[in-house]
C-alpha cells in the first residue's frame, strides 16, 4: 500500500476539516497555557492550504509539500506557523523524485519534518511541546518499519504512540514557549501543539492506510 499525490491532497483536505472541527478544543487547550489562538491559527492555515491546492494543484509530491509549507508560514500565527511550515518544507525534500509514498518513504517524510521542527524550535522530549507527540510517533513508525511492517502498520503504530505522547504532556511542566512562563501552573494541562500533531498523524493513518 502506498500514498500518491491524490492521497496526500485528500489528507490535506481531511486536515482542513479536522482542524475546523477541533478549533474550539485546540483554542481551549491553548487558553489554559498559551495565547488562546492555536485552534484559530490551525483552522485558518489549513483552510488556506486547501484553497491553494484546489486552485493551483501542484504537479508532484515535492511541490505539493512545498506549497503547503509556504501557505502555513504565511497564514498561521504564533509558533505553529514556522514550525509546521518547517515540517512540510523539510518533508518536501524527502519526497524528491517520488510519485508515491510507501512505508519507508512515509517514515522518511515524517523524520525529515520532525527533525526540522527540532532544529527550528530547539525543543526536546519532555519540554511539553508537539515534539512529545512527534518523537515517540517517529520511533514507533521506525520500529514497525524495521519489523517489516507496511504503510498501514507503520502509521497505526505511529498513531498509537502519538496519542500516548500527547497525553503524556498533561503532567509535564512546560520548558519551552509561552507555557514555560507559567512554571508549575502549566502542569495538568494537555499541550495544544501536541494535540494538533496527534490529529495530523491520525489523519494520515486514516487516509493512507
Amino acid at each position: 500500500m502506498a500514498a500518491g499525490r491524490q492521497e496526500v491532497i485528500e489528507w490535506l483536505g481531511d486536515l482542513q476539516r479536522i482542524y475546523t472541527e477541533n478549533r474550539e478544543l485546540l483554542t481551549a487547550l491553548d487558553s489554559a497555557i498559551g495565547d488562546a489562538d492555536h485552534g484559530i491559527n490551525m483552522d485558518r492555515g489549513f483552510a488556506a492550504v486547501k484553497a491553494e491546492v484546489d486552485t493551483n494543484p501542484p504537479a508532484d509530491l515535492r511541490s505539493l509539500f512545498q506549497s503547503v509549507a509556504m501557505v502555513l508560514i504565511r497564514t498561521v500565527g504564533g509558533a505553529a506557523g514556522p514550525l509546521y511550515g518547517t515540517f512540510f518544507l523539510r518533508a518536501s525534500a524527502a519526497c524528491t523524485g517520488k510519485e508515491v509514498l510507501g512505508a519507508g518513504d512515509a517514515v522518511a517524510v515524517f523524520r525529515a519534518g520532525i527533525e526540522g521542527i527540532q532544529q527550528r524550535g530547539k525543543a526536546e522530549a519532555g519540554d511539553k511541546t508537539m515534539l512529545d507527540t512527534f518523537l515517540p510517533a517517529l520511533s514507533a513508525m521506525q520500529e514497525a518499519l524495521d519489523a517489516g511492517g507496511g504503510l498501514r502498520a507503520v502509521l497505526e503504530a505511529g498513531t498509537a504512540a502519538a496519542e500516548s505522547g500527547m497525553l503524556s504532556t498533561i503532567p509535564m511542566q512546560a520548558r519551552k514557549g509561552r507555557a514555560s512562563y507559567l512554571g508549575a501552573r502549566s502542569v495538568g494541562h494537555q499541550d495544544p501543539g501536541a494535540t494538533s500533531a496527534f490529529l495530523l498523524i491520525r489523519a494520515a493513518a486514516d487516509r493512507w492506510a
